[in-house]
Formats: structure tokens, C-alpha cells, sequence
């Protein structure tokens, strides 16, 4: 029973670019062109910057300008967990008697994990519990700046060339549109002598505004090419005979996490300010409407908005399965459970033959003839023992049970395979009100909102045959 309870047995075909089968728990529906959407098909686009550990909100310039990088947040360059800041009392000579001392405060850095230290690396403590820690510097920072300067105005480059081709092909196009009786009556406003300075063969004046910065062509960024050096430095004679102490060597990990400088001792490491994590939004690359946007706060786990496909399709899933064997029919147990307030008809339809999506189905399967009707969800009802539920006058052959907004039905599934998984594949055809319907005044006999159907593909993995 607890093989039925997985997501990966029940997939829903997502239409899109690609055609994808999820589970209906990962997909998102989009309430203005009705239709399923994945993370493979939906545009991705950063909300905010923040820290995970002090959760400072850090807008996109800002952020970027830092590195993505916290200013005040640090990770441990052993374990990678978040560094804390300790006070210890340290002897200082008084400013007026240097032969005496006082106990002063000092600030260092430590990890409660593997418990590393600033300390260890040589670093010096701070006066203050916040401010900038000392930092190795890169010796290839020089280098490392030329080169994102030059890769930016080239860029720059290529972006003004490909606006320039794209601008004049407009302007060739409206142009060559323009009758005779059009430039007439632009000429009665004053315009006319603006359109024959833009003739063919004359420079268009709209393209002026596309030009590089003042001064950008004569300040051109030369990188000089790397150059491969013959003579390297000699390895320590005792390189290979030196005994190793695996405590004093870094790790491949922690190497790689400081890029810049690579160390090779454990002396050699230093904090890394934390990266900053990104709240994110998800929108529709059809009709452009978002489907997920998170708060503004990072202390907030709540959406603005959140259209996962649970809340609006119908959800189908395995309830029991009886021994399968090659060419026998047996009836598999399935509930429907319908996730709106209002009341849903659905009918389950097998595949046409030659169906482009019915790919990995093994199976023939009979289901019921007649529309399945699902109450709507009241979240008071699952309380309430003594409510009536409402009499569908279901068919016992074909309806096992009914439980508020939940029913189980009986399909009758005959496995066309000798060896292997058995696959069941069918469209489901529902009624949906749709909330995102454009407003106007309800007449009488209206329902208020437009009534919409869909049909999805559903896919059901049964299992392998009997023994």
C-alpha cells in the first residue's frame, strides 16, 4: 500500500513546448489560457535579494554591486555553515600607563560546527561586534577587472549593432507602406518634410539616440592575450618523501569554494561572506500572467499569489490494485477529489487509437459509462459527522464510496503485456468555472461565472503482473 501512496504513479500530460508527465502536486494551472504549465515551460524571474541569516532585504543593484554577497554574514571555509561572533576579554595597555593593563572587549569569529576560528588563520580581533573583517586580496584583481570591462563594452557593442538592424528594417518597412494619400495628410500637420529626410539612401534620424557613450569609441579597452610561460617553479625537494597531514590539507570542496586563491593549507583559509538567496516568481509564457509571486519579506513564507494545479484540477489516485495477469480483466480501485466549492462533472474517456500522446499504455481499459459527479469542498463538512451528504444516486457498480468531496470508482483494466509494468492511460473531460473571468453584472439564471471545459491526458503506472 505505501507503493501506492507515491505522486510518480499518477502523471498529468503538460501541453507546452515539450511535452511533459509530472505528478499534479508539481504543476501550476494558469486560470487565463486554462491550461497546465511546468517548471520546464513557465519564465523565471527574481523578486528579491536576501540574506538567509541575518534576512536583510537587498534590492537587484545593490546586490549585484556586492556580488551577491552579505556584507555582514560569513561561512565557515571548513564546514560551509554560518560563522557567529564571540566576545572574549584580552589584556590592552592603559593610553596613560602603558605599564599597566585593563581587560578589554574583543571579537572574533567562530563556527559552533566543527568549531574553527578566525583565529586560527591569523586573523585579528575586532573592537566591535559588526563591522569589516580583514580579507586577503586577490592578486589577479587587476586582471580580473580589465577583463569584465572589456567583456561589458563588447556586449554593449553587439547589443547596439542588433538594435540598429532592427530599428532600420522597421523604418524601411513603414516607410515603403506609406501611400501618397498618407504623406498628404501628414503634410497638412507639419510633418511631411520630417518623412522625406528619411528617404532611402538618408540617414534616420531615429537612430542617433543609439549610439555608444560620449567617449566610448576613443576609450577602447585593449586586453593583452595570456601568454604560456615554458619555465615553471620547482617542486620542494622533500615533495615526495614528506609525510602528509590530512588535517592540515584542503579539501577539493573547500578549494573550490574560494576560487580567487585556491588554497592548498588549512592555514590558508579564510570566511566567505554568504551568499544571498533569491526569492523568485513564475510566469506564464503564454499569456504572460504569473502564476506564483512570493512576499516581498523574507520573514514571510506566504504568496501573493499561487496557482498550484492541485487547487483547480481534479486529482486522481490509485486507492487499491488487485493481482494483474496477462490478458484478465480485474477492477482497479480509483478516487477523484475535487478541490473547488462547486460541484464538477467529470467523464473519463479511453484514447482514440493512433492518439499521439497515449505512448507507454499496456493496458485495455473499460470505464463508466456514465458522468461522475463531485460535491464540492467544504472545509466544515470534514468536521461535522452528523452532515447529509448529498444523494448523487450513484451507481453501486461503478461508485465504491462517497466522502464529502471524494469518490471511488471501480475501472475494469485487462493487461496487454506478457512481462513488465502495466500502464493505463485515458483523458479526463471536466467542467471549470473560471475566477479570472472578466467582471460584468449577473442577469438572472447566471451563474456569475464562465463555465469552461478541459481535458487532460492522465496516465496511471499499475505495476508489474502477477507471478
Amino acid at each position: 500500500m505505501a507503493s501506492l501512496l507515491q505522486p510518480e504513479r499518477v502523471l498529468y500530460l503538460v501541453d507546452g513546448e515539450k511535452k511533459i508527465r509530472s505528478p499534479l502536486s508539481q504543476l501550476y494551472f494558469c486560470r487565463y489560457c486554462s491550461e497546465l504549465r511546468s517548471l520546464e515551460c513557465v519564465s523565471h524571474e527574481v523578486d528579491s535579494h536576501y540574506c538567509p541569516s541575518c534576512l536583510e532585504n537587498m534590492p537587484s543593484a545593490e546586490a549585484k554591486l556586492k556580488k551577491n554577497r552579505c556584507a555582514n554574514c560569513f561561512d565557515c571555509p571548513c564546514c560551509m555553515h554560518t560563522l557567529s561572533t564571540r566576545a572574549t576579554n584580552i589584556p590592552a595597555p592603559l593610553p596613560d600607563d602603558p605599564a599597566k593593563t585593563t581587560m578589554k572587549k574583543a571579537y572574533y569569529l567562530a563556527c559552533g560546527f566543527c568549531r574553527w576560528t578566525s583565529r586560527d588563520v591569523g586573523m585579528a580581533d575586532k573592537s566591535v561586534a559588526s563591522g569589516g573583517w580583514q580579507e586577503p586580496e586577490n592578486p589577479h584583481t587587476q586582471r580580473i577587472n580589465k577583463l569584465i570591462e572589456y567583456y561589458q563594452q563588447l556586449a554593449q557593442r553587439e547589443k547596439f549593432e542588433r538594435d540598429r538592424k532592427k530599428l532600420a528594417r522597421a523604418v524601411e518597412y513603414m516607410s515603403m507602406a506609406l501611400s501618397q494619400h498618407t504623406i498628404h495628410v501628414v503634410d497638412k500637420y507639419g510633418l511631411g518634410t520630417r518623412l522625406q529626410r528619411q528617404r532611402s539612401g538618408a540617414p534616420i534620424s531615429t537612430l542617433a539616440g543609439l549610439s555608444l557613450k560620449e567617449g566610448e569609441d576613443h576609450k577602447e579597452i585593449k586586453v593583452e592575450p595570456a601568454q604560456a610561460v615554458e619555465e615553471v617553479e620547482p617542486l620542494p625537494e622533500d615533495y615526495y618523501t614528506r609525510p602528509i597531514n590530512l588535517p592540515e590539507v584542503t579539501t577539493l570542496r573547500q578549494r573550490l569554494l574560494q576560487p580567487d586563491f585556491q588554497p592548498t593549507g588549512a592555514s590558508q583559509l579564510h570566511p566567505r561572506h554568504k551568499h544571498l538567496l533569491i526569492k523568485r516568481s513564475l510566469r506564464c509564457r503564454k499569456c504572460e500572467h504569473n502564476l506564483s509571486k512570493p512576499e516581498f519579506n523574507p520573514t514571510s513564507i506566504k504568496f501573493k499569489i499561487q496557482m498550484v494545479a492541485v487547487n483547480y484540477i481534479p486529482e486522481v489516485r490509485i486507492m487499491s490494485i488487485p493481482n494483474l495477469r496477462y490478458q484478465k480483466e480485474s477492477q482497479v480501485l480509483l478516487t477523484l477529489t475535487n478541490p473547488v466549492e462547486n460541484i464538477i462533472h467529470v467523464t473519463l474517456l479511453p484514447c482514440e487509437e493512433g492518439d499521439p500522446d497515449d505512448i507507454s499504455s499496456t493496458s485495455k481499459v473499460l470505464f463508466p459509462p456514465k458522468e461522475l459527479m463531485l460535491a464540492g469542498k467544504d472545509a466544515a463538512a470534514e468536521y461535522d459527522e452528523l452532515a447529509e451528504p448529498p444523494d448523487f444516486q450513484d451507481d453501486p457498480d461503478v461508485v465504491a464510496f462517497r466522502k464529502s468531496n471524494k469518490i471511488g470508482f471501480f475501472v475494469k483494466v485487462t493487461p496487454l503485456c506478457e512481462e513488465g509494468v502495466v500502464t493505463m492511460a485515458f483523458k479526463m473531460r471536466h467542467d471549470f468555472r473560471n475566477p479570472a473571468a472578466p467582471i460584468r453584472p449577473i442577469e438572472e439564471g447566471d451563474q456569475g461565472s464562465e463555465v469552461i471545459w478541459l481535458t487532460h491526458h492522465v496516465e496511471l503506472n499499475l505495476g508489474p503482473l502477477a507471478p
